[in-house]
């Protein structure tokens, strides 16, 4: 768009400056000087506008990918490729080789993303959100950590957004999913409130569950006390928060207390079927691929039975039916895409609306990419106009 705007303004000066030269040899002087001070400011508002454009288009193009695609993503989108190629050049081994321990330890997808821009020099985004920490009541001994996030524009009281991070119940934690927690608290102008549930193996199905249910319980009940709205709290999540915030909605329905009034699933595990279409299409898929889910599912579950649990395999949920309305984000390079489209078809069989999109070219875990990734900049705006939409048809 830039390019386009200099090019214009470069043959409008032309133009002008052409047409001007004769009649301006016909002048009195001080008619000439002041001919060329409006040339001259003509110049400089040119130079200016280039600056302005070098600045507004370098820092997105700087990122490019260094290497051949991947043979398990012919069609991976370049940006997406190059933060890809930034976390295997940590040269760290496969998750699921490692003990829990170790692999939270292990860089993520965000510190790849961070470490481009610091390359590239590209300041990280800086949403106009405050953060402040709460220790809320929960099944966790000594309670649940939750970070809020409070947009600093609006006056409130906020609708809040219950956020549940990703990491298939094992691995990251409120830092990894930040960039993402904060987006949606500005674009959606929520307060959204991330979730520290407890993780496995030390804590097995159904803590982290528990954990997310007791902090949608805290939303409905202390929204006020954080500048909140509690009649309107929808939940959202990443991965395996994708899992948490629809079981929750389920949970509500079934418990009897208020569903929220929305629920964003990003690239939801919302099944145990390995041999979906996404999954033998993209087994081998980075950062998430068919082993590494495997191991979550070990490291989480009891036991096999709970393969079947409707909490865990959503789609073989019995009854969807009186569940908040949804919008379903999944990326088309990720074993989680099946799923995700078959959770969407489910939920609208049962006459639940749902707004659906798959992103072309990326990855699991883009959504909190946009400072790279343009498709998590779209999903992103998605995300948070469709919260909006959902806030403003509440009912109080």
């Amino acid at each position: 768009m830039c390019y386009l705007f200099l090019t214009r303004l470069r043959r409008a000066w032309n133009r002008f400056y052409q047409s001007n030269q004769i009649p301006m040899r016909k002048m009195t002087y001080p008619l000439q000087q002041l001919g060329k001070r409006l040339l001259s400011g003509s110049v400089m508002v040119l130079l200016l506008a280039a600056t302005a454009c070098k600045d507004n288009d370098a820092e997105p193009n700087q990122i490019r990918p260094t290497g051949p695609k991947p043979e398990w993503a012919p069609n991976i989108d370049g940006k997406m490729q190059a933060v890809i190629e930034q976390l295997q050049s940590y040269g760290t081994p496969p998750l699921e080789s490692l003990t829990p321990g170790q692999a939270r330890q292990a860089p993520s997808p965000t510190n790849a993303v961070m470490d481009l821009l610091r390359k590239n020099n590209i300041s990280p985004p800086a949403p106009a959100v405050t953060k402040t920490h709460q220790v809320i009541p929960s099944p966790a001994p000594g309670g649940t950590l939750v970070r809020i996030y409070t947009p600093q524009r609006g006056q409130g009281p906020f609708p809040v957004v219950v956020y549940y991070h990703g990491g298939g119940w094992v691995i990251a934690n409120l830092d990894t999913y930040e960039p993402s927690a904060a987006a949606l608290a500005e674009q959606a102008e929520a307060i959204v409130v991330s979730v520290a549930y407890r993780q496995a193996p030390e804590n097995k199905f159904p803590a982290a569950h528990e954990d997310s249910y007791a902090a949608y319980q805290w939303a409905l009940s202390s929204a006020a006390s954080i500048n909140g709205d509690p009649g309107r709290v929808a939940v959202a999540g990443e991965s395996a928060g994708g899992n948490l915030a629809s079981a929750v909605s389920m949970m509500a329905r079934d418990r009897g207390i208020k569903v929220p009034v929305h629920q964003l699933l990003v690239y939801p595990i919302a099944n145990t079927d390995f041999n979906t279409p996404s999954y033998n299409q993209y087994a081998n898929a980075k950062p998430l691929g068919r082993s590494l889910m495997q191991w979550f599912f070990t490291q989480y579950l009891r036991t096999p039975e709970d393969l079947n649990n409707p909490l865990i395999a959503l789609v073989k949920a019995p009854n969807v039916a009186g569940l908040p309305p949804a919008t379903i984000i999944t990326a088309q390079i990720d074993p989680l895409q099946s799923e995700g489209q078959q959770y969407a078809d489910k939920l609208k069989a049962a006459g639940i609306p749902v707004t659906y999109q798959n992103y072309e070219g990326v990855t699991h875990e883009f959504f909190g990419m946009a400072a790279v990734v343009d498709q998590a900049k779209q999903a992103q705006a998605l995300a948070a106009g469709e919260l909006k939409k959902a806030f403003n048809t509440a009912t109080r």
